[in-house]
């Protein structure tokens, strides 16, 4: 958002200081953080001047939460400036299917992303996200149509939700893993669904579920 030439300076570094904390930390700032960045000589004016910003339809403000402050676009919708992946494509918790299937998904012109927390970006680094294609993790609260969020990895350990590339098949499936001497189990949390099983040479593991963003729709 360009800022007015109109508002008085002591407003200019308000909204200047929400829009950097917005954009660094993920969050807005509390009324105190404001003070302290701006110098200002108490929680009052910084609050009379929030009052000005909301009117000018600069900010939201919602009285509610700590972090009530809401920074607007053009059309007057809060600003997201919550980090987003990519979702590459569909991933198979049924039957196993080839590769990141593209077919039938939003993601077959274009990747569509989704947003995450900030503080899952900074657990775990780079992220990547696939829709979910069946029912075979249902029990694990996983349905058709969620989206998982994957950390890339080489290596799980045994109960760990996976990406399972099989290689002899060329096909990719949700499960959770568990090395069984010469073979992979790789177990659906679905009752009504059996295990696979398959040499461990011909298993690789892709990457790991560290969080899941459920389809309500």
């Amino acid at each position: 958002m360009v800022t007015s030439k109109k508002m008085p300076p002591r407003r200019q570094r308000i909204l200047a200081f929400l829009q950097e904390s917005y954009s660094d930390k993920g969050i807005p700032p509390t009324v105190r953080d404001i003070q302290r960045a701006c110098e200002i000589s108490s929680t009052s004016v910084v609050d009379y001047n929030l009052e000005k910003l909301r009117e000018a339809g600069y900010i939201n403000r919602r009285q509610d939460v700590a972090r009530g402050i809401e920074i607007l676009d053009q059309e007057g919708e809060p600003i997201s400036n919550a980090p987003r992946v990519q979702i590459l494509g569909l991933i198979a918790a049924g039957t196993p299917i080839p590769a990141w299937s593209v077919e039938g998904s939003e993601a077959s012109q274009e990747f569509d992303t989704v947003e995450i927390s900030p503080e899952l970006l900074r657990q775990h680094g780079k992220l990547f996200a696939l829709r979910v294609n069946g029912t075979s993790m249902i029990d694990a609260l996983i349905d058709d149509g969620d989206v998982v969020i994957i950390k890339p990895s080489s290596v799980a350990n045994n109960g760990e939700m996976v990406v399972a590339w099989l290689k002899e098949e060329e096909e990719t499936t949700l499960k959770k893993f568990y090395a069984e001497g010469s073979q992979v189990r790789l177990q659906p949390a679905n009752s009504t669904m059996e295990p696979i099983y398959s040499p461990a040479e011909n298993v690789e593991v892709h990457g790991k579920v560290v969080s899941v963003i459920r389809n309500l729709g």
